[in-house]
């Protein structure tokens, strides 16, 4: 795999709002989904949280859908709680034995994913089909930004043009360390960053997230000023003084423009360090990463 194959982040942001932009997600209508069971793993759990957020829901991942299911099994058995609604890009892995698991015990089971003749698509009754670019391997931007936006309905256009009118500090590059302070709305976001920080840049760099409430306790006891300190509002209290960027958002901000603006935003952090992600990412696909499910062949490098 050649290096200059791989994109940054931004670019992968970028490349996906300009997608988007000429062809528009299919709109996800959340009023068909009274009480439903969402299902994920990784961001795809998020990425549920994102969208059905602001409705009644119940969320599980791959290590909780059993004990979930235990848990609310009266619920199911009178069918207050009778969509479950399983989230994948790949609509293999877990998510196969979660649609099989959901239609045993009687629910009605949709799946979301990019991959239409998937094994999870083949089980499932209902398939809500979502286009992608080909992206390195972990990024998932594409896939969950297509999904989170048929649901919001705002419009890349508008995404694409904010973004690229944003104005970075003179210091960025030089500072070794970040946190991004999400305004309460977009909690569910915040994990999606921490992901992103785990696979771009592991032990090398720190970039924290964490939302307006939680900034309040005690996330911000250290001050450092080789850490920049990245809010969406104005910032009084959190990161020292002189190091603090406060990015006005536009009127009717959604979770479409958060995700894309934060990802693009820890791409440019990508970009002006050393390329660790690019280093590793080959490695770890065919040597020492975790084989997928216990099978033999390794994962791709890019996803297509």
């Amino acid at each position: 795999m050649k290096k200059e194959n791989l994109v940054s982040l931004s670019e992968a942001s970028l490349s996906a709002l300009t997608y988007f932009a000429k062809n528009r997600p299919t709109k996800l209508n959340l009023k068909n989904f009274k009480f439903p069971l969402v299902v994920g793993s990784g961001n795809a759990y998020n990425a549920g949280q994102v969208i059905f957020g602001g409705q009644k829901a119940l969320f599980a991942n791959e290590s909780e859908f059993k004990e979930l299911i235990k848990n609310y099994k009266d619920l199911i058995s009178q069918k207050i709680i009778s969509d479950a609604v399983i989230i994948s890009a790949s609509g293999e892995k877990d998510s196969t034995w979660e649609v099989k698991l959901a239609k045993k015990l009687g629910m009605k089971t949709s799946l979301m994913t990019c991959s239409p003749e998937s094994s999870a698509a083949k089980l499932a009754e209902s398939v809500f089909k979502y286009n992608k670019l080909p992206e390195p391997y972990t990024y998932n931007t594409s896939t969950y930004l297509g999904m989170i936006l048929s649901a919001t309905l705002e419009d890349p256009k508008l995404i694409l043009r904010y973004i690229k009118s944003l104005k970075f500090p003179a210091r960025f590059r030089r500072y070794e360390s970040f946190a991004f302070i999400l305004p309460d709305k977009y909690s569910a976001l915040a994990p999606m960053l921490e992901i992103k920080r785990n696979e771009l840049f592991g032990p090398k760099l720190s970039l924290r997230a964490c939302t307006e409430g939680e900034a309040r306790h005690a996330k911000f006891v250290i001050r450092d000023e080789k850490e920049l300190v990245i809010s969406f509002s104005e910032n009084l209290y959190f990161g020292h003084p002189k190091h603090r960027w406060e990015i006005k958002l536009p009127k009717n901000t959604d979770s479409g423009l958060m995700m894309a603006l934060t990802y693009f935003i820890i791409g440019q952090i990508q970009e002006c360090k050393p390329d660790w992600f690019g280093k590793n990412i080959y490695n770890f696909c065919n040597d020492y990463g975790f084989p997928p499910y216990g099978g033999s062949k390794p994962f791709e490098v890019i996803v297509k």
